[in-house]
């Protein structure tokens, strides 16, 4: 049980929601599970992520040591633009190593970190650098998220045959109900994408979230929207990672 690459078909896809509720569907799983954010913009550079606050939120955590620290998001930006924007506004250009060791020190207290990227997978870290470029040189699984707003078939696809063209497994497609403004659309939407996952991607989990409520007023209601995990959901991932 190692690492998991959250990823979305887009920005503002709810990345940060589902990763949050994932690690909690793991940590009730019996799984010691950590979240961690590649890079973070919109925030100040002395701030712990917003995203990360977000997740031990949903997690029924307090912030952690190596939240405090800075070690669950190594990177943060006042800018809210795309990574290679913002750190270029900042004057510091990210070192993917510094968040690769991260990763590891996270690996040494926690059995699984789920990493959220920023954004789509071809967001620039740098002005060398994609997100998806990062993660095949790691080698992670990903877990794509996408929803049913118009458009959504298209992204995912897409998203879909890039992370093949690198080489690398999708492990599961999370849908999430935050853009089902049109039913027809995103039950259609529902309907083709899981379809086409099970005969291109017989491997990769198809999974959805709960309709979110306006507001989860307790952890009990954040346990009734949790993902329905498959009882090996984590069974395929080794920790050949760390050999690498």
């Amino acid at each position: 049980m190692r690492v998991l690459f959250v990823s979305g078909i887009d920005t503002e896809i709810g990345k940060t929601y589902v990763t949050g509720m994932l690690a909690r569907a793991l940590q009730n799983q019996g799984v010691k599970v950590i979240t961690q954010k590649l890079i973070q913009t919109g925030v100040p550079q002395h701030a712990i992520s917003d995203d990360i606050i977000i997740h031990r939120e949903l997690m029924g955590m307090p912030l952690q040591l190596c939240d405090l620290n800075h070690t669950t998001c190594p990177y943060r930006y006042i800018k809210p633009a795309s990574p290679h924007l913002a750190a270029a506004l900042s004057g510091q250009t990210p070192d993917l190593k510094v968040v690769t060791d991260a990763t590891r020190d996270l690996l040494s207290e926690f059995d699984m970190v789920l990493l959220e990227g920023a954004g789509g997978l071809l967001v620039p870290v740098t002005n060398e650098l994609l997100s998806l470029d990062y993660i095949a040189e790691q080698g992670y699984p990903i877990v794509l998220v996408t929803t049913g707003r118009l458009g959504s078939i298209n992204h995912t696809l897409l998203s879909l045959e890039a992370i093949r063209q690198r080489g690398l497994t999708v492990h599961s497609v999370i849908y999430n109900h935050i853009h089902d403004d049109d039913k027809q659309i995103a039950n259609s939407s529902i309907h083709y994408m899981r379809n086409y996952i099970r005969k291109h991607y017989p491997e990769t989990y198809w999974l959805g979230m709960a309709i979110r409520p306006p507001v989860p007023n307790s952890l009990q209601s954040a346990d009734a929207m949790l993902p329905d995990l498959p009882t090996d959901f984590v069974a395929t991932l080794t920790a050949d990672w760390e050999d690498k």
